[in-house]
């Protein structure tokens, strides 16, 4: 399946959970099954912020984007964090509120059965979208799909602290947990927004990448041919590598050419959606980058 049809399932399961968690709440009163039907909402949200980014990040260059749109896919999961954080705040409000205004528990095992079936939902959905983001190398599937990871844990907590709660009759066990909920999905807020941060400012490829990068450019190297100035970034699916490769003057500018095609080609077969630019210069010409007399 594509990024955009599990992002669309995300959706349509996010209404579900929404209805089931929310009738967990409904029949038990408890503010920490209510705290997990609030972050379902935010699951719903970011699902479908996800796959209008990912709609956009598909569309081809144009005049306006030739790079193309690519990371589009980082404002999702920024917005995601953003959405996460609102509501952790509201679930701290309730929580303190119920911490001051001390109520009984209703049916709390019909909330409980409730709120295991959207869990289970939510973490088969998640388990699949992970495995598909990585593979399509997909910023806000996997930011979706690591949000609702979250919610699986989240719901555990929530199921064994009213467990809890029947066990020892202490109802102040229910905000609390609430509360420690609202931390825990505070600091997945943080995670994704700094993710995209790190996106939108052109963070290098990771290790793995690097070193097929590495291994690849070896290959080629040789007593006429050497590579320096080598620089990457990742935009959302697409990864680039940027670098110099210096060869004999004397060598034509077809045969020069015809290697550095060899050598971009090998680095794309190394790194799936890698795109390289390769700069020709002669070997005893160095590029002069981060002049001091550069304005920027």
């Amino acid at each position: 399946m594509q990024v955009a049809t599990y992002l669309k399932i995300s959706v349509a399961v996010a209404l579900a959970t929404i209805a089931l968690k929310t009738g967990a709440w409904w029949v038990s009163g408890s503010v920490s099954l209510l705290s997990d039907a609030l972050e379902s909402l935010v699951n719903l949200a970011g699902a479908m912020f996800a796959l209008a980014m990912v709609t956009i990040a598909a569309r081809p260059p144009d005049d306006d984007h030739p790079y193309g749109h690519h990371k589009a896919e980082y404002f999702s999961s920024g917005f995601e964090g953003v959405l996460i954080f609102a509501a952790a705040l509201g679930i701290v409000w309730a929580a303190v509120d119920r911490l001051l205004h001390p109520q009984p528990l209703d049916a709390v095992g019909w909330g409980l059965v409730l709120s295991v079936i959207s869990s289970v939902m939510n973490g088969v959905l998640a388990a699949s979208m992970l495995k598909k983001a990585r593979a399509a190398r997909s910023m806000a599937l996997e930011a979706d799909a690591r949000h609702l990871f979250t919610d699986v844990w989240t719901s555990g907590g929530v199921v064994l602290g009213l467990l809890a709660v029947l066990a020892t009759g202490w109802q102040w066990l229910d905000p609390v947990i609430a509360i420690a909920v609202a931390l825990n999905i505070l600091r997945e807020g943080a995670r994704l927004v700094w993710g995209s941060v790190n996106g939108l400012l052109d963070e290098a490829l990771d290790a793995d990448s690097l070193a097929a990068i590495e291994t690849t450019l070896e290959g080629f190297r040789h007593q006429a041919i050497r590579f320096d100035h080598v620089v990457t970034r990742r935009a959302g699916q697409r990864r680039f590598v940027d670098l110099h490769m210096h060869m004999p003057a004397a060598w034509t500018l077809g045969r020069a050419a015809a290697v550095r095609t060899s050598v971009e080609q090998a680095l794309m077969a190394a790194v799936p959606g890698l795109r390289a630019s390769i700069q020709l210069l002669p070997m005893d010409v160095e590029a002069h980058l981060g002049d001091e007399r550069d304005p920027l």
